[in-house]
């Protein structure tokens, strides 16, 4: 098969959900992939954040291969247990923020988000749900509906009721929009696919504190933020938050489809039989492919070295809005999750297609970002390498002239 015969059956086969890069990718090994022709590039996206600790790492294929020969998925689904998943929630009790002491398996981000709601509004018997202006929670209807980004939100109706907005990183506005109708505030510690949008300081301390006064539940929203990327483990716990639930999901597994909320032992308390559930909800093999992954994430202090590469490149990120100022008008993140904002909408567009050209994945983000969220495991020399190319596109485009 070629390229292009790859390139015509999906063309044909799948809906257009997708404005698709014409290249097939054939194999990754750590941070860079190979397409059918042969030719490698360097992978600034990990897969939209999910490959954490590299292509085809080491140890994911070794707990595949070791779980794939005993069992797959167990007869009875999660109405069975597991030594996979017994030692996966060991690791991840240990090490999730204080206070969130049961954990439940789902498939993805989305669907842990939709849950988390879900059981907000039966533990606390209110209807509401306030969500952020920008926020992004994923692609079921409710999360959907729970999306503060019309583009995402408005075409899809009706949307499910009960979600109210504010803006992001506005306390004032948060603690006016709690009443006793809010079963939760579901948030975002950073934004993430809205922006990279980092909030102050003491924001989600503060959210916590406003959410536990009203006796609304807090959910956050650890599906990109999570598992290292932006230097702590978690977010919620370097701000000194107490979320009453958080949803995981992208980097727990290294790129193996898995996803999860955790909740308190209060939450917990108030839920039973047949509340939730799921067909694989942990399976065996999704847990000992995460379970490696994490173990790696700690035994390695993946932490630290992501902080030190993080602030090195937000640094010369920085730099470039004296370097390319009709170009260049904002860089921020944390860690591996960082964004460079351009002038126009074209001129973002123009920059990661030339990135692609001299064989660079990076993401555009919100029409004007280009963010940057490579595997946590990359090296200072690999990332130092991309940042060069990224710097090459946008002098290139910046010496031809912007496009409004």
């Amino acid at each position: 098969m070629t390229t292009a015969d790859t390139i015509a059956i999906e063309d044909a086969s799948t809906p257009p959900f997708f404005a698709k890069i014409p290249i097939s990718i054939v194999r990754g090994e750590g941070v860079y992939v190979w397409d059918e022709e042969g030719r490698r590039y360097l992978d600034l996206t990990a897969g939209w954040g999910v490959t954490s600790i590299g292509h085809a790492h080491p140890v994911i294929q070794e707990a595949l291969v070791d779980q794939g020969a005993l069992i797959l998925q167990g007869p009875d689904a999660g109405l069975t247990y597991s030594p996979a998943r017994a030692r996966l929630l060991a690791v991840l009790t240990d090490v999730l923020p204080a206070g969130l002491t049961r954990v439940f398996f789902t498939n993805s981000g989305a669907e842990a988000n939709d849950a988390a709601v879900k059981l907000a509004r039966k533990v606390t018997g209110r209807p509401d749900v306030v969500a952020m202006e920008g926020g992004f929670h994923g692609r079921t209807i409710s999360m959907v509906s729970a999306t503060g980004q019309t583009r995402h939100r408005d075409k899809f109706v009706p949307q499910m009721p009960g979600y109210r907005f504010v803006p992001y990183d506005d306390l004032s506005a948060l603690e006016r929009a709690l009443d006793d109708d809010v079963a939760a505030v579901i948030v975002e510690p950073i934004q993430g696919e809205g922006g990279v949008r980092v909030p102050a300081p003491d924001y989600l301390r503060n959210v916590s504190d406003a959410c536990h006064g009203n006796g609304t539940l807090l959910i956050v929203d650890e599906v990109q933020t999570g598992f290292c990327r932006t230097g702590p483990l978690f977010v919620t716990s370097a701000a000194g938050a107490r979320a009453d639930m958080l949803t995981m999901a992208k980097g727990i597994a290294g790129g193996f489809p898995l996803g999860a909320f955790a909740m308190s032992e209060e939450v917990s308390a108030k839920l039973e039989v047949g509340d939730h559930g799921g067909t694989y909800c942990g399976n065996p093999l999704a847990c000992a492919v995460a379970h490696r992954v994490v173990s790696y994430l700690l035994e390695h202090d993946v932490s630290a070295h992501v902080l030190q590469l993080g602030r090195e490149a937000l640094r010369e990120m920085t730099s470039w809005r004296e370097r390319f100022p009709g170009d260049v008008i904002d860089a921020r993140g944390r860690g591996l999750l960082l964004l460079v904002e351009l002038r126009h909408e074209a001129t973002a567009a123009r920059v990661a297609a030339e990135c692609l050209s001299r064989g660079v994945f990076v993401r555009q983000t919100q029409g004007v970002g280009i963010r940057v969220f490579p595997a946590l495991t990359i090296t200072r020399d690999e990332f130092a390498s991309g940042m060069a190319t990224l710097a090459e596109a946008i002098e290139l485009v910046s010496a031809e002239g912007s496009v409004a």
